[in-house]
Protein backbone atom coordinates (compact mmCIF):
# COMPACT_ATOMS: atom_id res chain seq x y z
CA UNK A 1 0.00 0.00 0.00
CA UNK A 2 1.60 3.73 -1.15
CA UNK A 3 0.65 6.08 0.94
CA UNK A 4 1.61 9.75 0.33
CA UNK A 5 4.10 11.89 2.12
CA UNK A 6 1.69 14.48 3.07
CA UNK A 7 -0.86 12.08 4.59
CA UNK A 8 1.81 10.40 6.67
CA UNK A 9 3.45 13.32 8.19
CA UNK A 10 -0.46 14.90 8.54
CA UNK A 11 -1.23 11.71 10.47
CA UNK A 12 2.25 11.45 12.46
CA UNK A 13 1.92 15.46 13.60
CA UNK A 14 -2.12 15.15 14.20
CA UNK A 15 -0.91 12.25 16.42
CA UNK A 16 2.16 13.62 18.26
CA UNK A 17 0.03 17.39 18.82
CA UNK A 18 -3.11 15.05 20.70
CA UNK A 19 -0.40 12.78 22.65
CA UNK A 20 2.37 15.30 23.85
CA UNK A 21 0.21 18.34 24.06
CA UNK A 22 3.37 20.50 23.11
CA UNK A 23 1.99 24.82 23.60
CA UNK A 24 0.55 26.22 20.33
CA UNK A 25 3.87 28.58 19.92
CA UNK A 26 6.30 25.93 19.52
CA UNK A 27 3.91 24.39 16.86
CA UNK A 28 4.15 27.58 15.21
CA UNK A 29 8.14 28.12 15.74
CA UNK A 30 8.38 24.41 14.35
CA UNK A 31 6.77 25.60 11.24
CA UNK A 32 7.64 28.59 10.39
CA UNK A 33 11.57 27.21 11.30
CA UNK A 34 11.30 24.50 8.76
CA UNK A 35 9.48 27.04 6.07
CA UNK A 36 12.37 29.44 6.31
CA UNK A 37 15.02 27.19 6.16
CA UNK A 38 13.67 25.22 3.04
CA UNK A 39 13.91 28.34 1.19
CA UNK A 40 17.25 29.94 2.42
CA UNK A 41 20.79 29.98 1.31
CA UNK A 42 21.23 26.60 3.89
CA UNK A 43 18.50 24.41 2.10
CA UNK A 44 21.55 22.73 -0.44
CA UNK A 45 23.37 22.13 3.00
CA UNK A 46 20.66 20.32 4.84
CA UNK A 47 19.40 18.74 2.10
CA UNK A 48 23.21 16.57 1.20
CA UNK A 49 23.34 15.82 4.82
CA UNK A 50 19.75 14.33 4.51
CA UNK A 51 20.50 12.62 1.65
Amino acid sequence: MDVPLWLALLCIGVLGVKLIRPPSWLIAVLLLGGYLLADSLLAPVINSLVK
